[in-house]
Order: structure tokens, then sequence, then C-alpha cells
């Protein structure tokens, strides 16, 4: 996505749902209510996905650049 790899920790979501009201595009709820890609998050702005990492109040989600550096949290 956007030359930024995501991790997302299903261990630590808790639904708040910050992630998807800022890239709906990338994220969305699978059905145990834990979130996951859309699949259609590529066209999505670079800055949009690292903030919606960043904005994960429980730190689920997390960005890393091309060379392995994290960008969020």
């Amino acid at each position: 996505m956007a030359g930024i790899t995501i991790r997302i920790d299903r261990t630590l979501c808790v639904a708040f749902e910050t992630c998807i009201d800022l890239a709906p595009e990338a994220f969305r709820f699978d059905a145990s209510g834990v979130v996951t890609f859309t699949g259609g998050g590529d066209d999505v702005p670079r800055d949009r996905l690292i903030e919606a990492c960043k904005a994960c109040p429980v730190d689920a989600l997390s960005a890393f650049d091309e060379s392995g550096q994290p960008l969020a949290p």
C-alpha cells in the first residue's frame, strides 16, 4: 500500500474504528469484529494510511517504510 507495509496485530484490535474512519478504502472489520484489509487500499495516500495507524488507541496497526523503519505508531 502506497510504498509502505502495514501490519495488523489482531490480538490487540478492540474495534475502536478510528482506522476505518480515516481510511475506509483500506480497512474494514471482519466477521469477528477485528480490523482487516479491504484489498483496495492501494490508492489511499501514504500520509492518510500512516495517520490511520497512528490513530489506533491500542497500537494494533503498525506502518513501516520500504527499508523496514517504523512510521507508526
